[in-house]
């Protein structure tokens, strides 16, 4: 059985970088991940202060989980971005890395990007929360 999932770009509205401002979702259930981290199997932070090792850290850790519960990014509805920093420069590029990731289709639904002053682990510079319509 699958999950019917619309997105919608209303014309009255300005154009996305790839996201949808509403998603739809025609589902009983829904997952709510947790804030995957830049964490390995054992707890430690990956890529001190280096963003793209620890957003691919997240990805990883994403994929996991959305396994762990048979779905996958295109069954994701919304998504919400932290990464440390105040600079549009620094917040566009994690948006693209995520993009070209085998976590993008996640990120075609409802998006939020936030630039943050700190996230919970010291050294960690993005976080990434989901929730997923399951079938």
């Amino acid at each position: 059985m699958s999950v019917k999932i619309e997105r919608i770009n209303p014309e009255q509205l300005h154009p996305t970088p790839g996201y949808h401002h509403i998603t739809v979702v025609e589902s009983g259930r829904t997952a709510h991940l947790s804030g995957q981290c830049p964490l390995d199997l054992s707890g430690t932070l990956v890529g001190e202060g280096d963003l793209d090792a620890q957003i691919d850290q997240v990805v990883a850790n994403a994929l996991t989980a959305l396994g762990a519960i048979g779905a996958r990014p295109e069954d994701v509805v919304r998504s919400l971005i932290h990464v440390v920093s105040d600079e549009s420069t620094v917040l566009a590029g994690a948006w693209d890395r995520l993009n070209a990731s085998a976590l993008a289709p996640a990120f075609t639904t409802a998006s939020t990007l936030l630039g943050a002053f700190g996230l919970g682990y010291p050294g960690q510079l993005v976080e990434v929360d989901l929730t997923v319509a399951l079938a």
